[in-house]
């Protein structure tokens, strides 16, 4: 068995493992191809992982959250471009993206305003600005949508 971290400031690779309840040996094992050395060293920081390991560590933990996790703040081009996803509640997801929908619904028409004639004129760019936040927040809720069913395995 497997000796028991102490560690105070414990990273996000290593609170999710010992969350599904696994020593870094019997994780080794279950990924068959990360020795439970090179795990100690991704979990300190030594090492950084490689995004295969990451994708692998992620189903073993049946952790969804963890691939996003990664993307939007280990990676270097994921943290300007990936936002991150919490995992939330079904019923909290749909009416996020329901109240996304409705919001976008009445921008509609200015959208296509603003964008007929590819050009987004400088008293476009505030409603432009703001359409884009409502499209990023529908982003968003699709994310948590498709993180939530990887989740419960669907």
């Amino acid at each position: 068995m497997g000796k028991r971290s102490t560690r105070e400031n414990k990273s996000r690779l290593q609170l999710s493992r010992e969350a599904a309840g696994l020593t870094r040996e019997k994780a080794s094992e279950l990924m068959e191809y990360i020795s439970d050395d090179r795990i100690d060293k991704i979990e300190r920081g030594v090492l950084e992982a490689r995004p295969e390991e990451i994708v692998t560590m992620a189903k073993c933990y049946n952790d969804a959250e963890l691939c996003n996790y990664y993307c939007s703040h280990e990676c270097p081009i994921g943290r300007k471009y990936v936002p991150e996803v919490k995992l939330k509640e079904l019923s909290q997801i749909t009416l996020e993206m329901l109240a996304s929908l409705n919001a976008i619904e009445k921008e509609k028409n200015r959208l296509i305003e603003i964008t007929v004639d590819g050009i987004i004129s400088e008293e476009e760019k505030t409603d432009f600005n703001k359409i884009k936040e409502q499209l990023d927040s529908i982003s968003l809720s699709v994310s948590a949508l498709k993180m939530w069913m990887e989740n419960t395995e669907m």
